[in-house]
């Protein structure tokens, strides 16, 4: 959940703060709000960052401390695409002026996402190689930063996602057309990301599995996307929807895009993540009991209660880590939290081949 908190992609005390007290909540992992890769990737100019090297120590400093709260941590990496150049105004956001420091937003073809956003610049192919290459440097990043995953967004909107649906993308080269030449600048970033990822740790990708608006991309391409995903190194897809354009008819409800993880996980044959409107305990453990996702994700929910995990334990008779400076208002049986670090690449591959997600969730 972007925080809209940071000067120059930078981390903040809030955000520590923020993740920190996620963390003390005992979920399995925590994944850091999507980061630009480039400084004009950023969806406001309060957005976090990755675009260089100086955002690492304060980015290793959250990582350090999840870990210490038994986490396994992961950082989005992003490109807000056509979406971009935004105040950050928390529910009256509009496009920045040019004495606000707007800048150039780009996409793959000139259409602006509304009549409230700019024209984007249409890439050409210098700019893709660029977008590319940043991702791939961004990970490098986030491998010296200590991070256990990196989540590529292709998502809701933003660049990656511009590219994969037909009502933002008219190009007419190889980047444009057909389900292929659409999918070919993501599957670039997957290859570019997981060639210097480290080949232990995972890799995951959230999509929009669908656009929710006639001419759009839709479940079929995601499941279809998702095969390459697999061939391509991808470990998991976190399976969310919409976010293309601004009139699509969505009907929402608890577990809406439940089935988008299940369909993807059946017939991709690939680990998924069940996100969206996810708020009970027993409703997110029926939902990895019945197969139809591998995690289940929360957001605005622990948004509500950072302790949501801890609650949910109670509420379901499991035993569960506390911190140690807060046992003493834990349910009987629970135990003291205890640091993990971050996963040393296995002696022998059959150790990495018997892991599906390569660690342990350990809460």
């Amino acid at each position: 959940m972007c925080q809209y908190s940071s000067e120059d992609g930078f981390a903040t005390d809030w955000h520590l703060v923020h993740l920190g007290a996620r963390a003390q909540g005992g979920p399995g992992l925590v994944t850091i709000e999507a980061s630009a890769v480039l400084a004009e990737g950023r969806i406001s100019s309060a957005d976090l960052g990755i675009w260089k090297d100086a955002h690492i120590p304060v980015l290793k400093r959250i990582a350090d401390f999840l870990h210490s709260q038994g986490v396994r941590a992961g950082i989005q990496l992003a490109h807000a695409g056509r979406k971009a150049s935004r105040t950050a105004s928390f529910g009256a956001e509009r496009a920045l002026r040019a004495e606000e420091g707007a800048w150039q937003t780009v996409a793959p073809s000139a259409i602006a996402f509304s009549a409230g956003y700019p024209e984007p610049r249409a890439l050409d192919r210098e700019g893709i190689a660029a977008i590319v290459d940043a991702f791939r440097e961004a990970a490098l990043r986030a491998d010296r930063a200590g991070f256990d995953f990196v989540e590529i967004h292709a998502a809701h909107g933003y660049l990656l996602h511009e590219f994969l649906s037909p009502l933002a993308n008219h190009r007419t080269d190889e980047y444009g057309g057909s389900f292929e030449n659409r999918a070919r600048l993501p599957l670039e970033v997957v290859d570019a990301v997981r060639a210097v990822w480290p080949e232990h740790l995972p890799l995951f990708v959230r999509i929009s599995s669908t656009d929710w608006a006639e001419g759009g991309f839709t479940i079929d391409d995601a499941v279809r996307l998702a095969r390459h995903f697999r061939k391509h190194g991808v470990d998991l897809v976190d399976c969310s929807s919409g976010g293309q354009v601004p009139n699509a008819q969505i009907p929402f409800g608890p577990g809406y895009q439940v089935p988008f993880a299940a369909r993807i996980r059946r017939e991709a044959g690939i680990p998924t993540v069940a996100v969206g409107m996810i708020t009970d305990p027993r409703q997110a453990g029926e939902i990895v009991a019945a197969g139809e996702a591998d995690l289940v994700f929360l957001a605005r929910e622990m948004l509500r209660d950072p302790y949501w995990p801890l609650h949910a334990a109670a509420a379901l008779g499991e035993p569960a880590t506390w911190p140690a400076q807060y046992l003493r208002a834990a349910p009987q049986g629970c135990s003291p939290r205890v640091p993990i670090f971050r996963p040393e690449k296995p002696q022998f591959a059959d150790e990495a081949k018997d892991a599906q997600l390569h660690f342990p969730l350990e809460n």
